[in-house]
């Protein structure tokens, strides 16, 4: 039996996404993947820009096993093999540096200590580089509507897990504050998903 697992949503979003990361990431980098899940983002990504290094991490051994798999039979060179990366541990991240951080779908699946994490990890492994930070997922924002899709999914990941949910733009902007970060950037994408852009103020 394959290791490789599969995302449906992965087949809908990896263009749009890679839209904003041909705008947002640098032509020539070090780019960090954190909770990289399948690996079907990597291997779309790695193809879709071959003159930046992909590192995929994911905390889960199940998913470092299908992104290897996937890696397996990619033909380029430019996707690292995946490394154990826990965004809630910041201080043991097997990656020193890095140009830019591209994290997609965790920050509303796993409890708020792996974006505090997250951005405190961010923060020092972009220093060097300046580089961004580019978040991809359903948020809350204040003063616009939360579609009821939205509202239902919240829902149904707090039953699932009461330390999972949708998190405010609000939130995430102060914490970026803390790490000397900003948003710079704030796209709408398909299915009511956003990208939100921090780097060094």
């Amino acid at each position: 039996m394959s290791a490789k697992q599969h995302a449906p949503a992965t087949m809908r979003n990896r263009e749009p996404i890679a839209a904003i990361l041909s705008r947002e990431l640098p032509a020539s980098a070090q780019v960090l993947e954190i909770a990289a899940g399948t690996g079907e983002h990597a291997v779309f990504f790695a193809g879709a820009f071959p003159a930046l290094a992909w590192q995929p991490t994911d905390p889960s051994a199940e998913a470092l096993a299908s992104i290897a798999a996937y890696r397996d039979d990619y033909p380029g060179s430019n996707l690292a093999a995946p490394l154990m990366l826990d965004a809630a541990a910041p201080d043991t991240w097997p990656v020193d540096e890095a140009d830019a951080i591209v994290c997609i779908n965790m920050v509303h699946i796993s409890p708020w200590e792996a974006t505090l994490g997250l951005f405190a990890g961010a923060a020092r492994v972009l220093a060097a580089s300046k580089g961004p930070l580019v978040l991809y997922g359903p948020y809350i924002e204040q003063g616009v509507e939360t579609v009821p899709s939205n509202l239902d999914f919240d829902a149904s990941l707090k039953a699932r897990n009461p330390l999972w949910g949708l998190r405010e733009t609000e939130a995430l902007d102060q914490l970026a504050a803390q790490h000397n970060m900003a948003r710079s950037a704030r796209y709408a994408l398909p299915a009511n998903n956003i990208v939100l852009v921090y780097r060094a103020a």
